[in-house]
């Protein structure tokens, strides 16, 4: 497109204010503006973007509209391997099986940056502390390493790993720094998940970020659909004789990465699209539940649910709706084959009011707003889930001191930071060996490498071993 086409098409679809300056702007400048707006016009044009917003308030509204029916998944979907590790057992060797075959990748969703954790890098460069002070990246590659040498699979477990424009460079780099933790750089690939332009709270007008630009936001996890769609991710699992997807995200410290129970469990019911879940820690924590809805799957917020629901109990006297959604996830092939087009086509975008800088072009300043001046669109993961078929939908209950502790806010907030994750990792650990018949000493927490035992198998040559404060760190 040229130049006078671009701006006819933003003027003709209601954004001529974003050339308001454009007089004013050196050739170069000038230049890059349009060049940034014709790659957005490739994407996505003003008018569908307020289309997507339209779309959004509809949906909102008739979401209220309608009465919901909410209840537990039925026993045909809802499983639980609390205290059932023949079931376990029985899962793992299906899947590793799986593993074993080639048949499973992985997908890492790994866009954020650690700002709430006081850090500029990717969430992934992490160091929550622990003795061998080893980031996130390195712990989930450690885990990938371990179950290839586990599994004796006859490939390498590919790792797709989901970055954002803001730490795509720095990923790669960390990566490059570190030998890829001792994985093949072949079995890795990045890719970004994409960004959408904030809008006014009107929902018409963009925002300038700068002279040249405007202001984007990533779209959600739930862009992880559009963001395998673009970056034909699906002619390569399928060029990997992949069938198995698991995916998870970057800040779970304690994320069983290729799981062989739940891709086993998923396998073994012929489910097309699996979760996990775990316990509420009480009847109102704030925590998205997964459930049925009007006889669909879905994950619903806490606010939906009345005070009588939340706290409503079963025969065993386990909460009802008890089902945490942790976004861990299992996807067939078959099924991204059959509906991805169709996902990415049928978008539901949802609306988040934001305080959002932006670049004035009329006086040539940047502002900083102290309340919310416009939206940002974003897709959720779990839109998809209505879509499946009850009996073709599966959620697995796991125990969460083994398999969930998220790295989502700072030091001094009540939990979810860097020291509840660094304690979750070091006493699961740290019971691995007691269990495997090593003694810990009182108040002696031990780093066990995942390079040694995925999930507490290969310790018994500790049996007998004593561990004192100066035994915190056990490495291949």
């Amino acid at each position: 497109m040229t130049q006078t086409e671009i701006e006819e098409l933003f003027t003709r679809e209601g954004q001529a204010h974003l050339f308001n300056h454009v007089s004013k702007l050196g050739a170069t400048e000038k230049d890059e503006l349009y060049k940034n707006l014709s790659k957005l016009a490739g994407r996505i044009t003003p008018i569908k973007l307020q289309e997507a917003y339209q779309k959004s308030l509809e949906h909102l509204q008739n979401d209220g509209n309608v009465s919901c029916d909410i209840k537990t998944l039925p026993e045909t979907s809802y499983q639980s391997i609390i205290g059932n590790p023949t079931l376990a057992e029985e899962y793992f060797d299906v899947g590793l099986n799986s593993i074993q075959n080639g048949e499973v990748a992985v997908i890492l969703m790994a866009g954020g940056q650690g700002t709430r954790l006081g850090s500029s890098s990717p969430k992934g460069c992490y160091d929550i502390n622990l003795p061998s002070h080893k980031s996130l990246f390195q712990i989930q590659a450690e885990k990938i390493w371990r179950l290839q040498e586990l599994s004796k699979c006859k490939k390498v477990i590919p790792w797709y790993i989901m970055t954002s424009e803001p730490t795509r460079v720095a990923t790669e780099a960390f990566f490059i720094q570190n030998s890829y933790f001792g994985l093949q750089k072949s079995q890795i690939r990045f890719f970004n998940q994409g960004t959408l332009p904030a809008l006014d709270s009107t929902g018409s007008k963009m925002f300038l970020s700068s002279p040249t630009n405007i202001v984007q936001s990533p779209d959600g996890n739930g862009g992880l659909y559009h963001a395998i769609k673009e970056n034909n991710l699906l002619e390569d699992f399928k060029k990997r004789g992949i069938k198995h997807i698991y995916m998870y995200c970057v800040d779970n410290v304690l994320s069983k990465v290729a799981d062989p129970v739940f891709i086993g469990f998923s396998i073994k019911h012929n489910f097309l699209l699996s979760t996990k879940a775990v316990r509420k820690r009480d009847a109102h924590e704030s925590v998205g539940l997964i459930a049925s809805k009007n006889g669909k799957p879905c994950v619903i917020e806490y606010s939906e649910i009345s005070k009588e629901l939340a706290e409503e109990r079963d025969s065993e006297g386990l909460l009802k709706l008890r089902a945490g959604n942790i976004v861990n996830h299992y996807y067939s092939i078959s099924l991204l084959e059959k509906q991805l087009n169709h996902w990415c086509e049928n978008s539901t975008y949802h609306i988040a009011k934001k305080k959002i800088p932006y670049y004035d072009n009329l006086s040539g300043e940047y502002v900083k707003p102290e309340e919310p001046n416009g939206i940002k669109l974003e897709q959720f993961i779990f839109d998809v889930f209505p879509e499946i078929p009850l009996d073709r939908f599966g959620c697995l209950e796991v125990e969460r001191s083994e398999e969930f502790s998220p790295l989502k806010n700072g030091l001094g907030s009540a939990n979810d930071n860097p020291n509840t994750a660094r304690q979750s990792y070091l006493e699961l650990g740290t019971s691995w060996l007691i269990k495997a018949g090593a003694t810990v000493a009182k108040d002696v927490q031990v780093e066990v490498s995942n390079k040694i035992s995925y999930q507490g198998e290969n310790l018994s040559q500790f049996v007998g071993q004593t561990f004192n404060e100066d035994d915190t760190l056990l490495e291949l």
